[in-house]
């Protein structure tokens, strides 16, 4: 019996109460478990401010970070239809897609929009693994399919971020057809001679690194990115055989030729911005203030500089 709560008057009885504290105020880094303010961990885009863990990224968050000023303009997808198979395991996949879009307030698990980085324009395809893992189905086929449209006809690089699970199982044979769907849409971008960047975050697996992912110009990976497709563990369990350290993350494929830049997360956007510019066969993108011009005197100011000269003789 907790005499407190039950004797004690009740304005004595709130001095002892325990105030309720949001539970979304800290995130505990599951790398080295530190307790990270919500704040602080935002301006830190995510990045564990002890241990440089890269912790999930919403693609709003993503795509905020990435544009100038945080601006910039997302354009719709055609929608596909919504349940082709009637698929049912344990829930209905109605149900299940509208639980992800209740969960995480987007329509689907990638956006596609335009801006600038670095006075840059381009156009960003950006998956969202808290979207049913960023599953591949029959919306992100259409949203790639979009982006690389829109890279072409606007003249501008397509960048994508991917995250990923997988195909969707729940759309079947349909799931895997955006393989070569996308194949075909990255194909436009390069026969119009424009740059194609693709940035693997944590985790990209399964038929994403065999279609879209894994036919950029550049490939760029975050610290320690899962980029696979099959995952350790089923590859341990075929093989019998225990796996390198750090196999199939981002260091290990970067030293063995499968990437081409490991980036710091804060360090993406310059990283872009040069690599997209070169590509462009653009001058480099001016950083900082830019110095006072040149005091040169003309003519006109030469001769009135004289004639105040003489009067004040």
């Amino acid at each position: 019996m907790n005499w407190i709560s039950n004797y004690v008057r009740p304005k004595i009885n709130s001095l002892f109460s325990r105030r309720e504290v949001p539970e979304n105020l800290w995130s505990k880094c599951p790398e080295c478990g530190t307790m990270l303010f919500h704040r602080e961990l935002t301006e830190n885009l995510g990045v564990c401010s002890s241990c440089d863990h890269h912790m999930a990224l919403s693609a709003r968050d993503r795509l905020t970070a990435l544009f100038d000023n945080g601006v910039f303009t997302e354009f719709e997808v055609p929608q596909p239809t919504t349940d082709p198979l009637t698929f049912r395991d344990q829930k209905k996949y109605p149900d299940r897609l509208r639980t992800a879009q209740r969960d995480t307030g987007e329509k689907e698990a990638m956006i596609v929009a335009e801006g600038e980085i670095g006075r840059t324009p381009i156009v960003v395809a950006c998956q969202d693994f808290s979207f049913m893992g960023g599953s591949m189905g029959m919306f992100v086929g259409n949203a790639i399919i979009a982006a690389a449209q829109r890279a072409v006809q606007r003249k501008r690089p397509l960048v994508l971020f991917s995250a990923a699970g997988g195909a969707r199982m729940q759309e079947g044979i349909l799931s895997l057809m955006q393989m070569p769907r996308t194949t075909v849409a990255v194909e436009m971008v390069r026969d119009a001679g424009l740059p194609y960047i693709v940035v693997l975050t944590h985790p990209t697996t399964g038929g994403v690194t065999a279609s879209y992912a894994m036919l950029g110009d550049v490939h760029i990976a975050e610290p320690n990115a899962l980029i696979c497709f099959a995952g350790p563990r089923v590859i341990e369990q075929t093989i019998r055989e225990k796996l390198p350290e750090g196999f199939q993350r981002a260091e290990y494929l970067l030293d063995h030729g499968m990437l081409d830049r490991v980036t710091h997360r804060r360090d993406m956007k310059n990283e872009l911005v040069s690599i997209i510019r070169m590509l462009m066969h653009e001058p480099p993108a001016v950083t900082g203030e830019l110095p006072a011009p040149d005091m040169v005197e003309t003519p006109e100011a030469q001769t009135d500089a004289s004639q105040a000269q003489s009067a004040d003789g």
